[in-house]
């Protein structure tokens, strides 16, 4: 993962709008409120199942990294649990979102608040299911996790 480039896709979006409706932006998907950013996506494991423990590893490493650089900018974060926010969008709670979909795809996520930028900025690791490719998210939204 090149954290640079990384980083600087972060910081556009954290200095950028916030879209008013849903759509496909460069970055990744957006919606009222918040954008989801794929930073990083894996080749998927239809082929190669004996992969997905090593790039699961990596994903979660490159998360940890980009999770250093960011952490000297705005301090230490949460850690947030998507495991709730599942199970009570199961339940057919009306979640907000970026945060009811995320749930279903990635665990937890590595969650800040800076002060003067009044938006929550998060990583997550996501897979939607056990073939597929994995995906380092950023998630830059105005929306309080639930």
């Amino acid at each position: 993962m090149d954290i640079a480039q990384a980083l600087a896709v972060i910081d556009r979006l954290c200095s950028g709008p916030l879209p008013a409706e849903h759509a496909r932006t460069d970055a990744g998907t957006a919606g009222p409120g918040y954008v989801i950013a794929e930073l990083q996506t894996s080749e998927d494991f239809r082929e190669d199942g004996a992969r997905w423990e090593e790039v699961y590893e990596q994903y979660e490493c490159d998360r940890e990294a980009l999770a250093q650089r960011l952490t000297e900018r705005w301090g230490p974060p949460q850690v947030f649990s998507l495991y709730s926010v599942l199970e009570r969008s199961l339940e057919g709670e009306d979640l907000p979102e970026p945060w009811a979909s995320l749930s279903g795809h990635v665990t937890d996520v590595t969650l800040w608040r800076p002060e003067d930028m009044g938006r929550w900025i998060s990583l997550g690791v996501s897979q939607w299911d056990r073939e597929l490719p994995f995906q380092l998210l950023a998630v830059v939204t105005d929306l309080a996790p639930p």
